[in-house]
């Protein structure tokens, strides 16, 4: 379920103003800025000093500065106010395309079927289940519109039930600051537990025990993740246990239950280096063991499987690769290589099954799901048939099973539910987004481009338009892209670009490096010294765009962002 906002009608809205002939225009608004009070400060970091003017605006609680983002907003509705008329268009497109009333698809989990629904008219979520079977009755464990009402602001994290699956951990924030309180509910009575922590992230996991839950709390100042806590039901929470505190302030830590159940993890995690501790599900009382110690540049995560560990290790290994060790034995020493590292392909990550291990790679850009028997039998790879597209597992908590589930997305295919049977090689559709107002995908085409770089490196576009297409330079083109912090873009279904589409517009996304589409080098091609390799790349493909006459240098907005800024 997509939320149809304000802000993505407006958006939408100034792209067609700006780029379509006789659409509402912004070129004559000529209302007066706001200006903000210059108030120099002085500033001292590592010897270097500095004279920020704005600085006092970072004080949210100052009526001054309330009153100059007030007329922000002021400003900005003035200057929009032409697109008025077609923001309300658009904004009622987006509402009929989409299906109000929906349902995911339901997952097993010891027994139950979890799954959650919209339902008309209302903006939250239900979250129910069923036991045994999907024809059992419904159970309604939270209704969040429900608990939403009365209250201006209100986000709800789900959590995590009980390893008998009869208590529901879940955490509310009614201000927007991410601090959350963690409540408990009996799923047997319905019943909600006197048991509230109060100021959290939300991020918990359970013990084995069915009484003992484990959390992580934030710095109240940088809200950075730093404490792990362990409470008991029923216990005074202020009394919960410190059972593990990230004293370095470049780390953030949290806590999660290994897919087998067997092990909690607190995993602590910096740009270049993680560190992993573990500890027995069954004896939460139990000391935390190191995994294997922190060092610089050295990235890895561990998952657990009968009698071993796995691990997703970059330690000589640019693209990570994967080793495995046995429960106990967990030093570098006794690993043992199972998919060695490609300079080509990059492993994102995995999936473990009794029969079967399912791998998720990058190659070319594109992602890629590999599939191999444990019995040695020949992998295979899923053939997804599109150029541009976005596949990747989930919800898959089930070791005994030959079905592995999946997300399927491209620019032409609405998000999609499969279960791909990895002994027979066939798939079945699940559930695909309804998208409303006529849509038909036969009406539209995607391909996928490479644009030469300044330094001669080919960076990936997906594309989208109408089919019939010709290459005049005439047609208005929005171009996105972000390169930074190793995150991916990916070609995914957007029903708000529908609007744009069907308007005569081409939609390209670049690839640009600073993201890890091509492999690790891609994102240390796109930071710190390379940093300006983001730039280009982002120039070089709306340049490209323009010399093989998909748009004019009149006809193209293009907009993205970066660590360094927003592109325009």
């Amino acid at each position: 379920m997509r939320l149809i906002t304000k802000k993505t009608s407006l958006v939408v809205a100034l792209w067609i103003a700006f780029l379509l002939p006789g659409s509402a225009s912004v070129a004559n608004a000529q209302p007066k800025p706001p200006m903000a009070r210059r108030i120099p400060t002085m500033l001292e970091k590592h010897g270097h000093v500095r004279t920020d003017d704005y600085f006092w605006l970072r004080d949210r609680n100052n009526p001054e500065v309330v009153k100059y983002l007030e007329a922000e907003n002021e400003y900005a509705e003035a200057v929009v106010a032409p697109t008025q008329a077609l923001q309300k268009k658009l904004s009622q497109e987006f509402r009929e395309r989409i299906k109000q009333t929906d349902m995911s698809v339901p997952y097993k989990k010891d027994g139950y079927y979890y799954y959650t629904r919209m339902e008309e008219g209302k903006e939250y979520p239900i979250h129910c289940r069923k036991k045994d079977a999907l024809t059992a009755p419904e159970q309604i464990m939270l209704d969040v519109n429900k608990m939403a009402e009365g209250h201006a602001f209100f986000s709800c994290r789900i959590g995590e039930v009980s390893s008998n699956q009869d208590v529901l951990a879940y955490a509310v924030d009614t201000v927007g600051r991410r601090f959350y309180t963690i409540r408990f509910k009996n799923l047997l009575t319905g019943e909600s537990l006197s048991d509230e922590i109060r100021d959290v992230t939300g991020n918990v996991a359970w013990a084995n025990d069915n009484r003992t839950l484990f959390y992580t709390k934030q710095d109240p100042v940088t809200l950075r993740w730093h404490r792990v806590y362990r409470h008991t039901l029923g216990a005074d929470p202020s009394k919960d246990d410190l059972v593990f505190e990230e004293a370095d302030e470049t780390f953030n830590c949290d806590v999660f239950k290994t897919k087998s159940q067997s092990y909690l993890m607190i995993e602590s995690v910096h740009i270049l280096s993680t560190e992993f501790r573990y500890l027995d599900a069954n004896d939460p009382r139990a000391e935390w063991q190191v995994f294997l110690p922190r060092r610089r540049d050295h990235e890895y995560w561990v998952d657990h499987y009968r009698d071993r560990f796995y691990i997703r290790t970059n330690d000589v290994a640019k693209n990570f690769k994967l080793v495995t060790t046995p429960v106990g034995q967990t030093g570098q020493e006794y690993w043992k290589e199972i998919i060695p590292h490609r300079d080509d392909v990059l492993f994102e990550g995995m999936e473990i099954f009794k029969d079967h291990l399912v791998v998720v790679e990058r190659k070319g850009g594109l992602l890629q799901i590999r599939v191999r028997p444990w019995s040695g039998a020949p992998e295979h790879y899923l053939d997804f048939g599109e150029p541009a597209y976005f596949a990747i597992p989930m919800d898959n908590l089930d070791f005994d099973t030959r079905l592995l589930r999946y997300y399927y997305s491209s620019l032409t295919t609405p998000d999609s539910i499969y279960d791909y049977d990895m002994g027979a090689k066939t798939r079945t559709l699940l559930k695909r987004d309804e998208v409303l107002g006529g849509f038909d995908p036969n009406r539209y085409a995607s391909e996928r481009r490479f644009a030469p770089a300044p330094d001669g490196v080919r960076i990936p576009l997906s594309m989208v338009y109408q089919k019939g297409l010709e290459r005049n330079g005439a047609h208005p083109l929005l171009l996105e892209g972000y390169g930074s912090y190793g995150a991916s873009s990916d070609a995914m279904f957007n029903p708000f670009l529908v609007s744009l589409l069907d308007r005569g517009f081409i939609y390209a996304l670049a690839h640009i490096r600073g993201g890890q589409e091509m492999g690790r080098w891609w994102y240390e091609d796109g930071k710190l010294l390379k940093k300006k390799n983001t730039f280009t790349d982002f120039t070089a493909c709306a340049e490209h765009l323009v010399a093989t006459g998909y748009t004019g240098p009149d006809r193209l907005f293009a907009m993205g962002g970066s660590a360094g800024g927003l592109l325009v």
